[in-house]
């Protein structure tokens, strides 16, 4: 038996689209089922819903083969037969088929979509999770209050009502504030971490900015860069747009140019704190001297290319109560107190050395950090020499014995060091000849008596110490006091570099060794300041654009320099009054105040 299937589709625009094609076959399949004959892709059809059949001269046999009848001319029926000449029209789900007669004879099937019942409404519907729920207005306005109360009301009404949480990050406690975690834009940094569940603890008023005044509370060992005024001085000028945006945010509560939220941004993710960068810095410093004209320190810009002369802190005179700071340019001369030549103590050659190897504590030429160490608590300074740990075993005190024990002179205080002396001037020594004593009246008893033992140089060396050519001038310059013998004080700074960080670890052996920067190989006098100046650090380091290669370290200005940093030299003495939370003239604390 042969079947002309015709499908009739309608585009958008009305017209008409049919597609023919024919089946030799003495059945079709009608369903839901892809290898259906007549594919109807509907919930409303079963997988194989209804098979047409020769049922013999010339009629066609038509049958439900699941659950669900079929429409036959408007009678719902499960089976029937049907006469091709006469015309019938089966409805399937969405589809209505016209069983004809072709002109050659064939079965024809033209397949339309079947009008649609409105008073029936949406035959699908049924198969639809849709109704089993709400209707979609339904749900929205559902949602809509549940996220008003939960995550809007009930947050601000116990923000207005919470229980005061102090600020204190050794002890955290809970937030008081319901469901605040839903206006969260992002988890916090490594350092707030512990803050995630306590979000009134940075945010005291709603609606306005964290104030810096909540952040000193924790942060209180910080201090600001510079005395607010001179920053504020000292800044570049904003754009015109950049002006605009910072008006209105300090109207709506947010902190000027310089609060602490304008730089330290959170809700970025658990990351730790990002290093500024160089235009952060050069933004106000390149140029600063146009904004103050008052300042002590050169323009900077980039290491490379724009950055001052270091100037270390040490002492210029002898006597002098503070260090200061002096330009590398102007070859400055340290005056310590001490007589040190480098030279001779760090030579693989000389006296020092063949001394050093001799020793059990060194055995080898001496290096920088047999005397020099790094204080772990002070980035970038050392340790103060101590005599009897780094000299003593070299430039020995020994100056007697007493009951099997060597007896030494103290160091550090000449009024000791004299008392020390007084000691050995009145102590006994051995005759030159055994059994023979001085005669009349030079004798033990006589009133010109005087110790002749043997003058040994050591001994000699010991009771002039003080004297020139002595023990103490092997170190020291020699002075009077009140005509009294005296030494210089030893003036030697902890750090010499301020205002700025300088990890020596960073530059340990695998990088350079200590006379790679520090001349000491050449330095014969104590005056020389072995601090080494821009060029040389420009040999590895330059501005933070620089290209990186083995040799070349981009640098930019966080590498060595901070911003809050209380060693820094310039640390104000006091911190600006700040404004208290809600007390603020803004938009934001005025509308907040009148909603409490």
């Amino acid at each position: 038996m042969a079947f002309l299937i015709r499908t009739i589709a309608v585009a958008k625009s009305g017209r008409e689209i049919v597609r023919d094609r024919r089946v030799e076959k003495d059945e079709l399949i009608i369903g839901r089922d892809p290898a259906s004959d007549i594919h109807l892709p509907d919930l409303t059809v079963e997988l194989q819903h209804l098979k047409l059949t020769d049922a013999g001269k010339g009629m066609v046999a038509a049958r439900a083969l699941g659950e669900l009848p079929f429409n036959l001319d408007g009678t719902s029926v499960t089976e029937a037969r049907i006469d091709p000449d006469a015309g019938a029209e089966i409805a399937v789900g969405p589809a209505l088929l016209a069983v004809s007669r072709d002109a050659d004879g064939s079965v024809q099937i033209i397949i339309k979509p079947a009008p649609k019942d409105k008073s029936a409404g949406e035959p699908e519907a049924g198969f639809l999770m849709a109704s089993a729920m709400p209707s979609k207005r339904a749900m929205a306005w559902t949602f809509f209050g549940l996220i008003f109360v939960l995550l809007l009301s009930v947050p601000v009404i116990t923000h207005q009502f919470r229980e005061k949480v102090e600020n204190d990050p050794e002890n955290l406690e809970t937030g008081s504030v319901l469901f605040d975690a839903s206006w969260s834009t992002g988890d916090l940094s490594m350092a707030h971490h512990d803050l995630e569940d306590n979000c009134e603890a940075c945010h005291q008023t709603a609606f306005v900015s964290v104030q810096d005044e909540t952040c000193i509370t924790c942060h209180e060992e910080l201090d600001d860069h510079a005395k607010m005024d001179r920053q504020l001085t000292g800044m570049a000028p904003f754009s015109t747009g950049d002006q605009i945006q910072w008006d209105i945010g300090q109207a709506l509560g947010k902190e000027g140019p310089l609060g602490c939220v304008s730089c330290h941004t959170e809700h970025e993710g658990p990351v730790k704190l990002e290093a500024s960068t160089e235009k952060f810095c050069a933004d106000c410093h390149n140029d600063m001297d146009a904004r103050l004209t008052d300042v002590a320190f050169s323009n900077a810009g980039d290491f490379g290319e724009k950055h001052p002369q270091f100037r270390p802190k040490f002492y210029t005179a002898h006597f002098d109560k503070k260090a200061k700071r002096v330009s590398l340019d102007d070859k400055p001369v340290e005056k310590s107190g001490l007589v040190f030549p480098h030279d001779i103590h760090v030579s693989e050659t000389g006296g020092a050395a063949k001394m050093a190897l001799s020793l059990s504590q060194y055995g080898a030429p001496l290096e920088c950090s047999d005397c020099h160490e790094e204080d772990k608590n002070a980035p970038g300074g050392f340790k103060p020499v101590v005599m009897e740990d780094s000299c003593e075993a070299c430039h020995s005190l020994v100056s007697g014995t007493a009951g099997g024990a060597f007896t030494k002179l103290r160091h550090g205080d000449v009024t000791d060091l004299m008392e020390d002396l007084a000691k050995v001037n009145l102590a006994s020594r051995r005759t030159v000849v055994t059994g023979r004593g001085r005669p009349g009246q030079y004798a033990s008893s006589g009133r010109y008596y005087a110790n002749f033992g043997r003058p040994m140089t050591a001994y000699i060396a010991i009771n002039r110490a003080l004297q020139k050519g002595g023990t103490c001038g092997d170190c020291h310059l020699r002075t009077t006091t009140d005509g009294r013998l005296d030494l210089i004080p030893v003036n030697i700074p902890d750090k010499y570099i301020h205002g700025g960080f300088f990890p020596h670890e960073a530059h340990g052996d695998d990088v350079a060794e200590c006379k790679d920067c520090h001349a000491t190989e050449t330095s014969g006098e104590a005056t020389d300041l072995l601090i080494p100046d821009l060029e040389s650090c420009r040999d590895c380091h330059l501005g933070e654009t620089a290209v990186k290669t083995e040799e070349i370290v981009p640098s930019g200005c966080a590498m060595c320099h901070g911003y809050h940093t209380p060693a820094m030299p310039w640390k104000p003495a006091d911190h600006p009054d700040l404004p208290g939370n809600g007390g603020n003239d803004n938009v934001a604390a005025i509308l907040s105040s009148l909603r409490r």
